[in-house]
């Protein structure tokens, strides 16, 4: 049992994160259960919870969830995992990483500045190409939440909506991710899905724990905690990039 102790609470700390703020989870995951297991199964296992997860918290805040976001990203989202796929045998991955964790900080040191008027949204010509990066992204990565919220918190003005919506694009783009993981034949390790079933029911009380804790959070700081997040996010994957 004390073997467990940790991978749980790393977990259960990761998935609170994304119950109170709607992303995050594998930012906290992945550096953390990094130390105690291989990477591409602490990746694989990642992806295998936020699907459940995020599609439980969606489930949380059923009404709230604009799903016409989702349409509109998805085509592109699929286009990136496939290119994605592609781009782990041809590519070095530090520099795009590098830049997507800059442009991720300064997305959410921009949101935390205080504006008299709000930012106009991105014109619809630039779904497809952002849907794409997102898929190319949690492919490569496995991270592509703080993207997701950079995207939507320009499309998407009330923050419970935001905090809703968030988790739903990730888990399309994660079970879009896993399908070809699978057809792979990277899921079929006993192991990790003896991990899977030890660990999801912590993933799920995690979200359940965030859940309750963000309705008593105004929404003015519920904002600022996710644009710190972005910034924090955004800045953990330059250092990872750059290490």
């Amino acid at each position: 049992m004390q073997e467990w102790l940790y991978p749980m609470g790393v977990v259960l700390l990761g998935y609170t994160v994304l119950g109170l703020t709607g992303f995050g989870s594998a930012l906290v995951i992945v550096p953390l259960l990094a130390w105690q297991w291989p990477l591409p199964e602490v990746v694989a296992l990642t992806l295998l919870m936020d699907v459940p997860a995020s599609a439980f918290h969606s489930g949380l805040n059923w009404r709230q969830v604009q799903w016409r976001e989702l349409r509109r990203l998805l085509p592109g989202m699929v286009v990136g995992t496939v290119l994605g796929l592609w781009l782990m045998e041809h590519l070095q991955s530090r520099w795009p990483l590098l830049l997507l964790g800059m442009y991720v900080a300064g997305v959410g040191l921009n949101a935390l500045r205080v504006r008299a008027t709000r930012l106009e949204p991105p014109a619809p010509v630039w779904v497809h190409p952002v849907g794409g990066a997102i898929g190319l992204v949690e492919m490569l990565f496995g991270t592509a939440g703080p993207l997701v919220v950079a995207w939507l918190s320009r499309r998407v003005a009330d923050v419970q909506q935001l905090r809703a919506s968030t988790p739903m694009v990730i888990a399309a783009a994660a079970a879009t991710v896993l399908l070809v993981m699978a057809l792979d034949g990277r899921l079929s390790s006993g192991l990790l899905w003896q991990r899977w079933s030890v660990l999801i029911g912590v993933a799920l009380t995690g979200v359940w724990l965030g859940h309750r804790v963000a309705h008593r959070v105004p929404v003015a700081l519920l904002r600022q905690i996710i644009c710190a997040l972005l910034v924090v996010s955004g800045l953990m994957l330059a250092l990872g990039a750059w290490r």
